[in-house]
Parts: structure tokens; sequence; C-alpha cells
């Protein structure tokens, strides 16, 4: 006889876990890390040179881009199994989720395909600007935004109808992109101004331009608002405020950072770094760093379900 009451079994079934996922690009390899354990879980084989990653909206499904394979793995978080292999565009660098869609960005391609999460089929795809790097879904999911590296400006597109509904000018290399949680302000690094460009997004505009470390890449916003970016010229962190200004000094990390993911819990921020095989961990709080953790070779993008 079980002396497991029914919460307690379902506890032990499935235990709450947030996780992050980390592409390393020369492994063919996804790290899974346990955040509640902090801890390595698994290695998941993955296609040739994953580079993006992104989660499905309750953190059920994880999604990989294989930029030198043409394709996405669609990877189980619970058994660590690639469920589904998707073929994409040329390059693909970057992917987001909402409930219903996958959009991967295609940076040899200069279009965005569109995947049913449910079908694990891709739809269509959307032209977008030049080289285009990292998608980002607003809060309330009814627009994605895409970085587009070659075009100095983002693409916005309607998760209403997948079409592209307006183009912002941004700063030079525009890379990682991210929304404040209450969905107002949007976060662009431009990785060849070593800027970030604030966007308010009910208007559709840039308001803020503020200078960073060089080469940014990766960006990140906790729930509290504070806005973290991987720069991988000089192996920082910076961090701002809501308005895109510095709060202190920037946070020295491991060689050339890259992706940026921050917990939801804002409890931690994890930071990919790209030439030192490491991941680092580091506390929401007082903004250092706590742990560095060893993942695969050259980790680029990142993301921590929910």
């Amino acid at each position: 006889m079980s002396l497991l009451t029914p919460a307690s079994a379902a506890e032990d079934r499935w235990p709450a876990r947030v996780q992050v996922f980390v592409a390393n690009s020369a492994s063919n390899t996804v790290t899974a890390y346990d955040t509640r354990l902090g801890q390595v879980v698994a290695t998941v084989p993955v296609g040739p040179g994953p580079v993006g990653v992104g989660a499905a909206p309750g953190g059920d499904r994880v999604y990989v881009t294989n930029e030198q394979g043409a394709s996405l793995s669609v990877i189980n978080p619970r058994t660590y199994e690639v469920v589904a292999t998707v073929p994409v565009g040329q390059h693909p660098f970057g992917v987001a989720a909402t409930p219903t869609r996958a959009y991967v960005t295609n940076f040899g391609s200069d279009t965005v395909t569109v995947v049913d999460t449910a079908t694990n089929r891709p739809l269509r795809d959307i032209p977008v600007g030049r080289f285009p790097h990292t998608p980002a879904v607003s809060p309330n999911g009814k627009l994605v935004y895409v970085t587009n590296n070659g075009g100095q400006s983002v693409t916005v597109i309607s998760t209403r109808n997948d079409e592209p509904v307006a183009t912002i000018p941004v700063g030079r290399f525009p890379a990682g992109v991210a929304f404040s949680p209450d969905g107002e302000r949007a976060y662009v690094a431009n990785t060849g101004s070593n800027t970030v460009t604030v966007i308010d997004v009910d208007r559709g505009r840039a308001i803020d331009t503020d200078a960073v470390g060089r080469a940014p890449m990766g960006v990140s916003v906790t729930p509290r608002g504070r806005v973290y970016v991987a720069n991988a010229g000089d192996d920082t962190v910076s961090v701002l405020n809501r308005s895109g200004e510095p709060v202190g000094p920037a946070v020295p990390v491991g060689k050339q950072p890259e992706g940026s993911a921050a917990s939801p819990d804002d409890s931690f921020v994890y930071v990919t770094n790209s030439r030192s095989d490491s991941m680092s961990v580091i506390d929401a709080s007082s903004g250092s760093v706590v742990a560095t953790v060893p993942v695969g070779k050259e980790p680029e993008g990142l993301v921590v379900t929910s």
C-alpha cells in the first residue's frame, strides 16, 4: 500500500521545475539544467549547429533551431526526447513560441517560418528584413518582433493573421530582443552600435537609445523589469532599468557571452559564455555571479521554461 496522498503522488510523478535549455552550437546538443537541483540533468542530441532556443508557454515543449541543418528540433522537456524535426528555411537562427505557433527566423532566407505546434508542421514563410536574427513574442501573444541583423530594423508581425504590420528602425546589426513584463517596452541589442534601442510598443517606434558594452547580443528582462544585456565583445553583462539606463557597473562573466534568459520567479538570470563552454548564473537581486555551470561546446541561445 502506498503511503503517498494523491497530491504527493502527483508531485512525485511530475515535480514542479523550472529548467534552462542551452543550445551548444559546436556539440550538436542541448544541455538541460534543473534550477531547483542546481545541476545539469540531461544532454539532448539535436541537429547540426543548434543556435536558438524557445519554449512553449507553460514549458511543455522546447524548440531548437539547427542552423546547419535547416531544421527545428522539438524536445519534450520531461523525457528529454526529440519528438519531431521540422524543416524550415536556410540557416535558422532564433525561435519564439505562442500556444499554437512557433516562429523561426531564417537568417539565410530573409523569412520567418511559422510552425503549427499541434502538428509540428510548417504552415508558411513570412518575408521580413535582411538576415532575420531573433524573434520575441509579446506578453499578450499578439505580436512577434523580429530583429533584422542586416537591415537595422525590427519587423513587427501580427499573430492574428501572421502578417507583417510595421517596420521599426533601430541600430546597426540588431540581434537580441525582449519585451518588458507589461508588454509596453521592447529592448533591442544593436551589436554593431554597442547600444540598446528602447521601443514603445503601443506607438511602434524607438524612444531611446542607450550605450552598453561592446557587441551586445542576448537580451532578457526580469519580472521586475531589469534588462540584462550580454556583451560578447567585452565579457560583461549590462544591467538596465525600464528606461534603458544602466543600473550599476557591468557584471563580469565568461568569455564571449551571447545568450541571456531570465527566470520567471525573479531569482536568477542565465548567460551563455560561448568561448568558455559555460553558463553564468547571476543573482537578480544582487547582480553578482553566483555560479558557473559547464555546458557543451560554444553555447549560444538559451531559454528558461515556466
